[in-house]
């Protein structure tokens, strides 16, 4: 079973500028994490708490076909 995460952008303050979506296709909020902590080489050190954070409060959609897990769009700023 596959789901679409639609992920709040994390970046915290001071950068408060920063926003957007992220869109990912994952079988658990675990997979989830992995794919975004790879969509970006510098989250892994900096911002491993925040993405599961944002993972975990991400609006989650059931897919009612198999698709393949990847961060399938992006929007931020």
């Amino acid at each position: 079973m596959k789901y679409l995460y639609v992920v709040d952008y994390w970046v915290p303050f001071p950068s408060s500028e920063y926003g957007g979506v992220l869109n990912v296709i994952a079988s658990s909020d675990a997979e989830c994490h992995d794919l975004l902590l790879n969509w970006r080489d510098d989250f892994v050190s900096k911002y491993d708490r925040d993405v599961m954070t944002a993972v975990n409060n991400a609006q989650i959609f059931q897919l009612a076909n198999d698709e393949t897990s990847a961060v399938i769009s992006s929007f931020t700023t």
